[in-house]
């Protein structure tokens, strides 16, 4: 929300999206008067769980927007490049902006951005939206990928083997479903072994009982259940981009401070007893003399 209103300034219109209660804000980027972005909802994957996950997934199949400003928080990078890598998969044109790099250099740690956007296939740039450091290229990026149709350059995160063979068995299957529901075949074969969006390509019975085939037989050879293995794959490809472009933060003062507290706060012993004397000192503070103090000033 930080970065949408440094894109935006004061034009911007806030809603919801149609049907549900979830946020919808819309406006124009500054010095970009044809343009019309949207703050879709804030998460970390595009399983179809919560309300949030749903909404963005449907914008991006049936909007199909001309680009994707994908914000990743820099400081947590493994966990957020998961959604990343799904975005990736629909084949849309995509700029990853690296959100927070002011807390990443002050706590010790690098990423070499232009490694890390070769292993991706997007481009990516550094931004501290609080502090409005780089939302100028990333406006002038983000332009330019959606104008010229930049797509991302890798779409393959699987190695050799039964992940591989079943996607890709899948793929040839789904092709041209896929196509005439005006969606990446790639991206199709990964969520139909999700359980996804199977309804929206108007698979036959024959069809869906070929892919489940391949699925199972996928399952038994990798050891793990579907999604465990779709899951395994992307993270397996966002540890190798990490080991070769992020050295990590060393811990903040700030967390080492949190973690003690947290040691008292939630001991199975201490939590209670703390919990009970907070609400004592509280019920004090309200009704004993300092309550009525205070509640004399302001009458």
């Amino acid at each position: 929300t930080t970065l949408f209103n440094q894109l935006t300034g004061s034009n911007q219109h806030v809603g919801n999206f149609p049907g549900v209660t979830v946020d919808r804000k819309d406006g124009v980027i500054k010095e970009h008067p044809n343009t019309r972005i949207t703050d879709l909802p804030g998460i970390y994957s595009l399983r179809p769980y919560t309300n949030e996950e749903i909404v963005t997934r449907d914008f991006l199949l049936k909007e199909k927007p001309d680009g994707i400003i994908n914000i990743v928080d820099a400081t947590n990078i493994e966990r957020n490049l998961y959604l990343t890598l799904q975005l990736i998969e629909m084949r849309i044109p995509m700029v990853l902006a690296l959100n927070m790099m002011d807390e990443v250099r002050n706590n010790g740690g690098s990423i070499n951005v232009k490694e890390m956007s070769r292993l991706l296939g997007i481009p990516i740039i550094p931004i501290s939206a609080i502090r409005n450091e780089g939302v100028g290229d990333l406006i002038h990026t983000a332009y330019e990928v959606a104008e010229n149709k930049q797509y991302p350059k890798v779409y393959d995160f699987c190695t050799p083997g039964p992940v591989h063979r079943c996607i890709h068995g899948l793929y040839h299957q789904l092709e041209d479903h896929a196509s005439r529901s005006g969606m990446n075949g790639r991206f199709a074969a990964v969520k139909v072994i999700e359980g996804d969006i199977i309804e929206r390509l108007k698979l036959s019975e024959n069809e869906l009982e070929m892919m489940e085939h391949s699925i199972i037989e996928m399952e038994r050879d990798r050891g793990l259940d579907r999604n465990a293995a779709m899951a395994d794959m992307r993270y397996s490809f966002i540890e190798n981009i990490c080991e070769q472009s992020v050295v990590k933060c060393q811990v903040s003062k700030e967390y080492e401070r949190s973690v003690q507290i947290d040691s008292v706060l939630t001991n199975r012993y201490l939590a209670l007893p703390v919990f009970a004397g907070i609400m004592v000192f509280i019920f004090w503070m309200t009704f004993g003399p300092f309550g009525s103090f205070l509640s004399d000033a302001l009458s």
